[in-house]
């Protein structure tokens, strides 16, 4: 499984998802809600917010979402 970034040099991560390797699972959706959500037609990812501050409350949560991705489909930059 992937390591979420620990710290970035900019003070805000880029999103990433990857609809092609993503199986669907919802698991990001449902650790960090204001970040990521899921196609209402195939249930794939969806980001909902492509840039983050490292200090905004849904960063941490984004982190975890990224680590729990069963398909290694999540990134921060």
């Amino acid at each position: 499984m992937p390591v979420p970034p620990k710290d970035s040099t900019a003070g805000e991560w880029k999103v990433r998802a990857s609809r092609e390797r993503c199986i669907g699972s919802g698991m990001c959706a449902l650790t960090a809600p204001g970040v990521f959500d899921q196609d209402a037609e195939d249930g794939f990812v969806q980001i909902l917010r492509p840039r983050l501050p490292r200090t905004d409350p849904d960063a941490e949560a984004a982190r975890e979402a990224v680590g729990n991705c069963p398909a290694e489909a999540l990134g921060l930059r």
